[in-house]
Parts: structure tokens; C-alpha cells; sequence
């Protein structure tokens, strides 16, 4: 199974966005911060069956979805800055966690970044199933390295919230844009998938976010 993440900056779709997309050849795309003109009349985007967070963002960009090549089941949003589908009894879940100057307003709480980081996660592991799960999104979090985007205690947070989940996460070792940290954009995958390979797929221009990509065996 081939797996990407990107988040799109609420940027407007172009050419050059859908090539980046197809030419990946992924079976899902776990992506973030969707504009609403990516969705064709058919609810679909670049041909994948796809499932949008029921929230959207400042700019009206969605805030996360799941895109399939085959059809799913879409589940409710485990919180309001992700979107949750099954395919082939795999629960598939595309977040945003908080970026360091997000603030105190909907959806997070909390009075500090780590506190709004925290209640996000917290959320998301009532929600989420704990068996055949892959997550994946903006997480605004490197899992080694400096911290740039998020806080030592976000970090924390998200690092026992793997654990607990029993996730892998091929991306943690892969750098950010312009290599300023190791990448804050994951898809992590239960421990008994065997990862064959994971690479950032470099989008200048395009966002200002790179995409990423991993290729796994599922047992």
C-alpha cells in the first residue's frame, strides 16, 4: 500500500497540483487544509472517492480529508480538525494538531500550546480505534530533533499518543521544507506493518508544505 500526506495551504487547484498528486500513485492521501474548489461536482478529488472534515478553517479551506482509490466507509470526525475513514476495514484518520501561534479559539482549548496540543490528542484517542489504524496529517510536531513548530510538551503528548496506539511512524527521521527541522507532516501505521520506504516529495511552489510518501506491506 502506498501512502501520502500534504498539506495544501488552502492553495487553489492547478495543473501542477494534480500532476504532483497523481504522479505519486498513491492508494490514499491523507490530506490538510483543503480548499473547497479542489472537490469536483461528483464529491470526488482527482478521481479519489474522498471524505471531508465536517469543519473548516479561517480561510474556508477544509481542515483535513481522506482520499481513496477505492470506496470507504466515512465515519464522523474524532475531533474537529480531522476526518476519519474505513477502507477495507482500515481506519484511516487525517488531522491538524496545533501549530504554536494557533491561539485558544475553536477547536482547541487549553492556555498554552502544549495544554491545546494535549486536549486535541486527548480527544482523538477516545475517538480512534486502536487496531488496524493509520494517522497521519499536519501534525505541527518534528517527533525528534529541534522543535520549531510545536512545543516541547506538544511533542510529549504526541509521542505517548503513539505509543498507546502501537504506531510506527517512517516520516519522523524524514526533514521539513528547506531542511529548517525534521518533518512536521507523519503517517504513522500500526508496528506489524512492514515499511518498505518513506521520502519527502518536494512542492515548491505548490504549498508550503512538502508532500510525503510511504510504501508499506499490510499482513
Amino acid at each position: 500500500m502506498r501512502i501520502g500526506t500534504w498539506n495544501l495551504d488552502c492553495r487553489l487547484p492547478t495543473a501542477l497540483h494534480v500532476s504532483k498528486l497523481e504522479e505519486q500513485k498513491c492508494d490514499i492521501w491523507l490530506l490538510t487544509e483543503v480548499n473547497p474548489k479542489w472537490v469536483a461536482l461528483d464529491g470526488r478529488i482527482c478521481e479519489f472517492h474522498c471524505h471531508l472534515s465536517t469543519s473548516v478553517m479561517a480561510r474556508g479551506q477544509y481542515w483535513a480529508a481522506v482520499l481513496s482509490q477505492k470506496p470507504f466507509t466515512p465515519q464522523r470526525d474524532p475531533h474537529p480538525a480531522s476526518a476519519f475513514a474505513v477502507v477495507d476495514e482500515c481506519n484511516f484518520c487525517a488531522s491538524i494538531l496545533p501549530w504554536r501561534g494557533s491561539g485558544g479559539e475553536f477547536p482547541w482549548t487549553g492556555a498554552t500550546h502544549a495544554e491545546r496540543t494535549e486536549a486535541a490528542i486527548s480527544q482523538l484517542l477516545t475517538e480512534l480505534p486502536k487496531e488496524n489504524l493509520v494517522w497521519g496529517g499536519d501534525w505541527n510536531h518534528s517527533l525528534v530533533g529541534a522543535e520549531v513548530a510545536g512545543s516541547k510538551g506538544g511533542r510529549s503528548a504526541l509521542l505517548k499518543a503513539i505509543e498507546s496506539l502501537k504506531l510506527s511512524v517512517p516520516t519522523a527521521e524524514l526533514m521539513h521544507r528547506k531542511d529548517i527541522c525534521n518533518a512536521i507532516d507523519h503517517i504513522g501505521v500500526p508496528q506489524n506493518w512492514s515499511i518498505k520506504s518513506a521520502k519527502r516529495i518536494p512542492a515548491d511552489g505548490l504549498s508550503d508544505h512538502d508532500a510525503y510518501v510511504i510504501d508499506v506491506d499490510v499482513p
